[in-house]
Protein backbone atom coordinates (compact mmCIF):
# COMPACT_ATOMS: atom_id res chain seq x y z
CA UNK A 1 0.00 0.00 0.00
CA UNK A 2 1.67 3.69 -0.79
CA UNK A 3 1.38 5.97 1.17
CA UNK A 4 0.52 9.41 -0.50
CA UNK A 5 1.23 13.01 1.74
CA UNK A 6 -1.62 15.37 0.92
CA UNK A 7 -1.87 19.23 2.44
CA UNK A 8 -5.40 20.85 3.59
CA UNK A 9 -5.99 24.18 3.31
CA UNK A 10 -7.06 25.88 6.46
CA UNK A 11 -9.60 28.26 5.18
CA UNK A 12 -11.51 25.74 2.37
CA UNK A 13 -11.26 22.76 4.20
CA UNK A 14 -12.42 20.62 1.12
CA UNK A 15 -9.35 21.29 -1.14
CA UNK A 16 -6.49 18.89 -1.09
CA UNK A 17 -2.51 19.92 -2.08
CA UNK A 18 -0.13 17.65 -2.79
CA UNK A 19 2.41 20.35 -2.07
CA UNK A 20 2.68 22.54 1.38
CA UNK A 21 3.54 25.74 -0.59
CA UNK A 22 0.74 25.73 -2.77
CA UNK A 23 -1.68 25.32 -0.18
CA UNK A 24 -0.24 28.17 1.91
CA UNK A 25 -0.79 30.34 -1.09
CA UNK A 26 -4.34 29.46 -1.38
CA UNK A 27 -4.80 30.13 2.21
CA UNK A 28 -3.06 33.82 1.70
CA UNK A 29 -5.02 34.46 -1.59
CA UNK A 30 -8.61 33.27 0.66
CA UNK A 31 -7.53 35.45 3.27
CA UNK A 32 -6.66 38.26 0.72
CA UNK A 33 -10.32 37.50 -0.98
CA UNK A 34 -12.09 37.64 2.69
CA UNK A 35 -10.48 40.95 3.28
CA UNK A 36 -11.34 42.54 -0.21
CA UNK A 37 -14.38 41.43 0.15
CA UNK A 38 -15.26 43.00 3.49
CA UNK A 39 -13.60 46.28 2.26
CA UNK A 40 -16.12 45.94 -0.67
CA UNK A 41 -19.30 45.73 1.11
CA UNK A 42 -18.39 48.70 2.80
CA UNK A 43 -17.87 50.27 -0.16
CA UNK A 44 -20.87 49.45 -1.80
CA UNK A 45 -23.62 47.97 0.89
CA UNK A 46 -26.12 47.03 -2.04
CA UNK A 47 -24.09 44.37 -3.10
CA UNK A 48 -25.24 40.91 -2.21
CA UNK A 49 -22.15 38.66 0.24
CA UNK A 50 -22.50 36.58 -3.01
CA UNK A 51 -20.47 39.56 -5.50
CA UNK A 52 -18.51 40.98 -2.94
CA UNK A 53 -17.56 37.18 -1.86
CA UNK A 54 -16.39 36.52 -6.06
CA UNK A 55 -15.51 40.02 -6.51
CA UNK A 56 -12.81 39.78 -3.67
CA UNK A 57 -12.14 36.24 -4.63
CA UNK A 58 -11.80 37.73 -8.49
CA UNK A 59 -9.32 40.49 -7.40
CA UNK A 60 -6.99 38.80 -4.92
CA UNK A 61 -6.39 35.53 -7.74
CA UNK A 62 -5.47 38.70 -10.22
CA UNK A 63 -3.23 40.73 -7.13
CA UNK A 64 -0.37 40.74 -9.67
CA UNK A 65 -2.13 42.49 -12.57
CA UNK A 66 -4.49 44.77 -10.18
CA UNK A 67 -1.14 45.90 -7.99
CA UNK A 68 0.36 46.82 -11.61
CA UNK A 69 -2.74 48.93 -12.14
CA UNK A 70 -2.73 50.41 -8.88
CA UNK A 71 1.13 51.62 -9.31
CA UNK A 72 0.59 53.78 -12.45
CA UNK A 73 0.45 51.36 -14.66
CA UNK A 74 -3.72 51.33 -15.43
CA UNK A 75 -3.16 49.71 -18.47
CA UNK A 76 -2.26 46.19 -17.15
CA UNK A 77 -5.95 45.89 -16.32
CA UNK A 78 -6.14 45.32 -20.17
CA UNK A 79 -4.63 41.99 -19.83
CA UNK A 80 -8.03 41.28 -17.41
CA UNK A 81 -10.17 42.55 -19.79
CA UNK A 82 -8.96 40.63 -22.74
CA UNK A 83 -9.19 37.01 -21.24
CA UNK A 84 -12.05 34.73 -21.18
CA UNK A 85 -14.64 34.73 -18.22
CA UNK A 86 -13.82 32.95 -15.25
CA UNK A 87 -15.90 30.57 -14.24
CA UNK A 88 -17.28 31.37 -10.60
CA UNK A 89 -16.47 28.35 -8.27
CA UNK A 90 -19.58 28.01 -6.07
CA UNK A 91 -18.26 25.71 -2.61
CA UNK A 92 -21.31 23.05 -1.46
CA UNK A 93 -20.80 20.88 1.45
CA UNK A 94 -22.00 18.25 -0.33
CA UNK A 95 -18.84 18.08 -3.39
CA UNK A 96 -16.27 15.98 -2.90
CA UNK A 97 -12.69 16.68 -1.89
CA UNK A 98 -10.45 17.78 -4.97
CA UNK A 99 -6.60 17.49 -5.01
CA UNK A 100 -4.52 19.48 -7.34
CA UNK A 101 -2.36 17.88 -9.62
CA UNK A 102 1.12 17.52 -8.50
CA UNK A 103 3.59 20.01 -9.67
CA UNK A 104 6.91 18.00 -9.33
CA UNK A 105 6.72 14.14 -10.00
CA UNK A 106 5.43 11.55 -7.24
CA UNK A 107 8.35 9.34 -6.31
CA UNK A 108 7.48 5.64 -7.17
CA UNK A 109 5.88 3.94 -4.11
CA UNK A 110 7.99 1.11 -2.82
CA UNK A 111 6.95 -2.28 -2.83
CA UNK A 112 5.95 -3.97 0.03
CA UNK A 113 7.97 -7.17 1.78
Amino acid sequence: MAVEVVYRSSRDLERLFMDKAEADRHDKMLELAELLAEVLQKAVPSLSEQQVEEAGIYMAKNRDVFAKAFKSQPDALSELLSAPAPVVETVEAEQPAEVEAPTKPAKAAKAAK
